[in-house]
């Protein structure tokens, strides 16, 4: 017999979205979800867990992290969510800024007519700007 979205077991919902049946149970674990129990304490999941999960990937894929999700799950109103949300966005915009960063050296090391990258007197200048005065080590005579 096959099972409705109402009454899933959990290996039917871990095949469904491409899990490990120990992920879902992790994320129980860690409250973000709460299937129904039914005989023998067998997990049953219905139409509202196939939507967590799916919020959960897809916040995932967004690179929150579980307990940014758990924390957002667990806010009573929006301003709470808006806030794990306002946190993310900005950890976000500074991993895209050290990648953009990361991006234009490796741009100007292969654009370089230079032999030895080291040379170049443009990402010279690039690496000294990474040097700020309280990071340059300090000689004692």
């Amino acid at each position: 017999m096959k099972s409705s979205d109402a009454e899933m077991s959990i290996g039917e919902i871990a095949q469904r979205f491409g899990l490990a049946t120990h992920v879902l149970r992790h994320w129980e674990s860690m409250g973000l979800l709460s299937p129904t129990r039914v005989t023998a304490s067998r997990r049953r999941y219905g139409s509202g867990d196939l939507y967590r999960v799916a919020v959960i990937l897809r916040a995932k894929e967004a690179g929150f992290g579980l307990d940014d999700i758990r924390e957002m799950f667990a806010a009573q109103d929006p301003a709470g969510r808006t806030a794990v949300l306002r946190r993310h966005r900005a950890e976000l915009a500074a991993r895209i800024a050290a990648a953009q960063a990361s991006l234009e050296l490796i741009d100007c090391a292969l654009e370089c007519d230079h032999e030895d990258i080291a040379e170049c007197p443009h990402f010279q200048a690039m690496v000294t700007a990474r040097i700020s005065p309280d990071r340059v080590p300090h000689v004692h005579a």
